[in-house]
């Protein structure tokens, strides 16, 4: 049995991973049936519509909408914390036209008084108004609709961890976001740490004892990432694949990106210049903290499959040449 398209995107934007799912009752004559009353999270929504349940219980049944009864509730809110490292600086006393620069380590031990400084700057956020007072800089989101809805806030904070200090965007999610949902959100929380409120932030002088006055960076010009916690302090991170990268196709030097088990596509951000394409994805890679190697191991993903030995980043050295990926089809 087939489904119209338009009704499967509707019930797949309504109804996200994770949702909880609780039976009033099966309609259908499987032998081994849930018991009314079960609970369990959504899993996935098929191409027929049926919904796949991981049930409490340890089952795995799924459920068709007109054959069984069941409710759907909205999934648990999750927090997903962003981290970019963060510098400080003061003026030189011998030279006040001067500023230095401490790097993130310097600055840990300013740490607290920096976290008091960005509470300060987000009791000013939510004094203006209402939206930003629940949703922070998501009250500024200017991206996708399905990561509008799935992030329901982010606000700037700072913590130290391994010895240097972070600046982190908290964020409440509703639901998983996709690789390309957190591309959109990485943008966005970049665009406004180095523009926005990070602008606004950083010529905040913060008193740190003794007569210093020092000023807190969440974005710097060099060496700057913004990174998902599970990935940032990963030791073994630059050993497996990321989620997703970006590339250029050799055919036409035009900027694309791979998904993890997926495919190659082409950008929307692609320039026709592959000079421009090149460094958007060497920036976007950077920014993500992904290296070279693991770049060639997506790429060798898609050319040889996902379990080829082309696909771990752990076989590609600095002089080894990047396998080639022209002649791919695209998804």
């Amino acid at each position: 049995m087939s489904i119209h398209q338009e009704w499967l995107k509707f019930l797949r934007d309504q109804y996200p991973v994770g949702s909880r799912i609780k039976l009033r009752e099966m309609g259908s004559d499987d032998p081994c049936p849930i018991k009314p009353g079960s609970m369990g999270s959504l899993q996935y929504i098929d191409d027929l519509g049926t919904f796949h349940v991981a049930w409490d219980d340890g089952c795995g049944l799924g459920l068709v909408i007109g054959q069984d009864s069941f409710s759907v509730s909205p999934p648990p809110l999750q927090t997903l914390k962003l981290y970019m490292p963060m510098t400080a600086t003061y003026y030189d006393e011998d030279d006040p036209e001067q500023d230095i620069t401490m790097d993130s380590r310097e600055a840990a031990q300013y740490a607290p008084q920096i976290i008091n400084a960005l509470r300060s700057e987000r009791r000013w956020l939510e004094n203006e108004g209402p939206e930003e007072a629940e949703r922070g800089l998501m009250a500024y989101f200017d991206g996708p609709d399905s990561v509008d809805q799935k992030v329901q806030s982010c606000f700037f904070t700072a913590e130290v961890r391994d010895g240097q200090l972070w600046g982190v965007a908290k964020c409440k999610v509703r639901g998983e976001l996709t690789p390309l949902e957190l591309k959109c959100l990485t943008d966005e929380i970049g665009g406004q740490a180095s523009d926005g409120v990070g602008e606004s932030f950083e010529q905040r002088e913060i008193r740190v004892g003794d007569g210093l006055e020092i000023y807190a960076h969440l974005w710097q010009s060099k060496g700057w990432s913004i990174v998902p916690e599970r990935d940032r302090f990963d030791p073994h991170f630059s050993e497996r694949l990321p989620d997703m990268c970006f590339t250029v196709l050799p055919e036409d030097g035009a900027l694309a990106y791979i998904i993890k088990g997926d495919g190659l596509r082409r950008s929307e951000d692609s320039s026709d210049k592959p000079e421009v394409n090149r460094h958007l994805a060497d920036c976007y890679n950077r920014e993500w903290g992904i290296s070279e190697a693991q770049v060639r191991a997506m790429e060798g993903g898609c050319q040889h499959g996902w379990d080829s030995p082309a696909a771990d980043p752990r076989a590609y050295g600095q002089t080894q040449a990047q396998p080639q990926i022209g002649g791919m089809d695209f998804a």
